[in-house]
Parts: C-alpha cells; structure tokens; sequence
C-alpha cells in the first residue's frame, strides 16, 4: 500500500500557488515566445515553479516575486532549448559577445510584436528574443530586463535593436496551423460524443493500460483505474460540453461549463487506445493566450 504524502506539503504548495498566482500568465507568454508553443511554454512554466518553490523553501525572506521568476524562467527557457533545439531556431550561444548600440529610432510596435507568430519569436538568437518579449510583449523597462537577463543596459538594448530590427523583417507569418491526421481527429470526435452523451463506461474502455492524466498544475496520475477515476468529476454534471477543434497543429478538445472559464483538452492516442490526457482546466489562460494570439489581440 502506498503511503499518502503529508498533508502539510499539499498546503505549503497551495499556499505557494496562490503568491504566484497573478504572474503566472505573464510567466507563460514569456515562455510560449522562448519556445515557441503555448504548450511547451507552460512546460517551462511549471518547471519554473518547481524551481522556485524549492528555492524559495530555502530562503529567509519572500524576494521580489516578478523579477526573480522571470530570471528562473528565463534560464529554464535556455535550457529547455538546448534540450530541444529546433532546426529553425538559432543556437543559443550565437550571441555570446553582444556589440553596443543605440536605442533603435523605429522601434517595432508593441501591437505588431503582439500579433507576430509564436515561431517568428523562435528565428531570433536567445537575448534578442527574450529582451524583445520582455520590452514589447510584457513591458518591462529596460532596466527590468537587464536584470532579468543578466545583461548590462547597454548588452540590452543592442539585443533588443538586434532583435527588433529582425522580427521587423519576418513580418506578419501567421500561425503555424497544420493538418490534423485523419486518425487521430476520428479518435478524438469518438471521445467528444462518448462524452457528450455522457457515456462513461465506454470513456473508461479506451483508456490504454497505463495511460497517463496531466491536470497541469493540479495532479499527475497513470493507470487505468486512476485515470478513469477522472470522469466522476464530470459523471455528476450534465453541464459540461466538449467540441473539436486544433490547437497547436493538431486536434483538441474545447470545454465549456457555465461558471468557469473555457479550457482546452489534448488527447494522446496509440492505435485506438488513448494513453495521454493532457488537461488545461486549471490554467486557463492557456486557451486565452490562444485566442488572443489567432484574433491579433
């Protein structure tokens, strides 16, 4: 039998969750530009805040919050790309001396920077990006970001001259959308209307042998019986509903349930079994970051 963890450590993160709470989108959106992907972005996220908790665990007094996890987050985002370097993206030690320059006199506007795909972010050397996201995107002040990044002002604003002046050559790409395969998008129409029609049983049945559960930022959970557990919550409720959709490139599941923010569901399939449920409802601002980067918010 398994022993259940203590239940001062389920406080101590709830507790933590909470200070954290208000950064944590502006966290992702500096994440999702690193990276590349909303997805990935809030990988590096919750890696963020295991970081920090652990840290924070060990120090005497609260930090300035904002800043102290934009540098954790920022490193974990330089790691996670030398992990997962993609062929379009530059190396991270392209621009290990920076040259000094000077405040760039057409600087590229915020909206534009905004509207800008996640991928045209992912073309730019490490500083660059990350001083345009954090100066553009999130408006920080330089100052800010030379600390965040550990540059000096001056390495600053030449990376954030660099990398205007190249996000202003790529221009407006638009999302990198493709085609779900047919397999996997019939696999996920299957799983809306069992769910729709709220028949569990059958939910329960295409659930591989050590399928995998991902509440982001709530519960990790592997097994046919422990995941199946997962549709109780919604056995009880007939105000839930599911529609397909793409997010990212492939097929997902919107949710929608009156009182509570809409959310987005990915599925991971082998063969007709699903062996990965990858659930966003407790981070919402996952799907708002979605939608506001598809409408050219």
């Amino acid at each position: 039998m398994r022993e259940t963890p203590p239940l001062e450590l389920r406080e101590a993160r709830e507790r933590f969750l909470a200070l954290v709470e208000d950064i944590r989108p502006q966290l992702h959106r500096y994440c999702a530009r690193m990276t590349g992907s909303l997805t990935d972005g809030e990988d590096v996220v919750q890696d963020t805040l295991a970081k920090a908790y652990y840290q924070l665990s060990m120090r005497d007094s609260i930090p300035d919050l904002a800043p102290w996890l934009f540098r954790i987050a920022h490193n974990r985002a330089v790691d996670w790309l030398r992990r997962y370097e993609r062929r379009h993206v530059v190396s991270v030690e392209d621009i290990a001396n920076e040259p000094t320059a000077a405040d760039d006199p057409d600087p590229i506007e915020r909206r534009e920077a905004t509207a800008l795909a996640l991928s045209c972010f992912c073309r730019l050397p490490v500083r660059p990006r990350g001083a345009v996201i954090l100066k553009d995107i999130l408006d920080h002040s330089i100052n800010e970001v030379a600390e965040i990044l550990s540059m000096t002002v001056p390495a600053t604003k030449a990376a954030l001259h660099r990398g205007r002046h190249a996000l202003h050559s790529f221009g407006e790409t638009g999302d990198d959308e493709q085609h779900m395969p047919a397999s996997s998008a019939a696999a996920a129409t299957r799983y809306v209307d069992l769910f729709n029609a709220q028949d569990w049983a059958s939910l329960r049945a295409l659930l591989a042998e050590e399928v995998r559960l991902d509440l982001v930022g709530k519960a990790d959970l592997q097994g046919q019986r422990e995941v199946g557990q997962y549709f109780g919550r919604y056995a009880c409720q007939d105000d839930v509903r599911l529609r397909l959709g793409s997010f990212e490139g492939a097929s997902a599941i919107f949710v929608t349930q009156p009182g509570w923010p809409p959310y987005v569901i990915q599925l991971g399939w082998h063969g007709d079994k699903l062996n990965h449920i990858r659930d966003f409802r407790y981070v919402p601002y996952i799907l708002n970051e979605f939608v506001a980067h598809r409408d050219g918010a």
